[in-house]
C-alpha cells in the first residue's frame, strides 16, 4: 500500500531534481548505485555502533535514489531491461544491509541474541518475499497479491523505529524499546506475506495448470474430429 501511494507523490516531488541531474550528464545506472552505497555506508557503519538517528538520516538520504533513477530514465527515454534488473537487485543489497546492521548491533554492544535473530529473519524473509514474486512472475503467472509488508512498509517501519530509538542517544529516556517492537513487527508482516504469496502462486499456479489441461483436452478433440472426416 504504502508503495503504491508513497511512490507516486514521491516522484512528483523529485522529477524536478531528476531532470536536474540529467542535465548535469549524471546516468540513472549512476544514481543507483550512488543510492545503494550510501544505505550501505549508513547501515553498515552507523548501526552496528549504536547510532540509530544519524544512520536513519544518511539511509533516508540515500533510500531516494530508488525514485529518482527511474524518473530519470523516463525523462531521458532511456528506459532498459538492463536498468530495472539492476535497480531490483541492488535494492535486495540495499535492504539486506539495513537489516544485517542491526543484526550487527545486536550481536556486539547490543548484547541481545534473540532480537539478532529476529533481524536475520526480517533480512531473510524479506529476500524470500521479494523472490516468490519474481519467481512466480518468471513462470508465467500474474502473483496477484500484494501482501501485508511489502519492501516500502519493511523500511518505513524499521527506519522510523530506529531513528526514534536514536533519540535515546539525545537523552530520551526509554524511547529505545521501539527498534525491538518494530523488527518483531516486521518480522510477522513478512511471514504473513509470504504465506500470502505462496498461497496466491499456489493457487494460480493450479488454475494455469488446468486451464492448459482443457485446452489440451480441446484440441485433441478436434483432432479426433477431424481424422473422422
Amino acid at each position: 500500500m504504502l508503495n503504491k501511494y508513497a511512490r507516486a507523490f514521491f516522484t512528483r516531488v523529485l522529477t524536478p531534481f531528476a531532470a536536474l541531474l540529467l542535465r548535469l550528464g549524471v546516468s540513472p545506472d549512476a544514481v543507483t548505485l550512488i543510492g545503494t552505497a550510501g544505505v550501505m555506508a549508513g547501515a553498515l557503519v552507523f548501526f552496528p555502533m549504536g547510532e540509530f538517528f544519524w544512520g536513519t538520516i544518511v539511509i533516508t538520504i540515500f533510500v531516494f535514489s530508488d525514485l529518482v533513477d527511474g524518473n530519470m530514465a523516463r525523462q531521458a527515454g532511456i528506459s532498459s531491461r538492463w536498468g530495472a534488473f539492476l535497480d531490483s537487485t541492488l535494492d535486495r543489497v540495499a535492504d539486506g544491509a539495513v537489516f544485517a546492521g542491526f543484526a550487527l548491533w545486536y550481536a556486539g554492544s547490543g548484547d541481545n541474541d534473540m532480537m539478532c535473530a529476529v533481524a536475520i529473519f526480517c533480512l531473510a524473509s524479506g529476500q524470500v518475499v521479494s523472490y516468490t514474486k519474481a519467481r512466480g512472475e518468471s513462470i508465467g503467472l500474474p502473483v496477484a497479491v500484494n501482501g501485508l509488508v511489502e519492501r516500502a512498509e519493511r523500511l518505513v517501519i524499521s527506519l522510523v523505529a530506529a531513528g526514534l530509538a536514536g533519540l535515546h542517544g539525545f537523552g530520551v529516556p526509554g524511547i529505545q524499546i521501539l527498534l525491538p517492537i518494530a523488527l518483531w513487527a516486521v518480522a510477522a508482516g513478512s511471514l504473513v506475506t509470504l504465506v500470502q504469496r505462496v498461497v496466491t502462486v499456489r493457487r494460480e499456479s493450479a488454475e494455469a495448470d488446468a486451464a492448459a489441461a482443457r485446452g489440451g483436452t480441446a484440441g485433441t478433440a478436434e483432432q479426433g474430429s477431424e481424422a473422422a472426416q
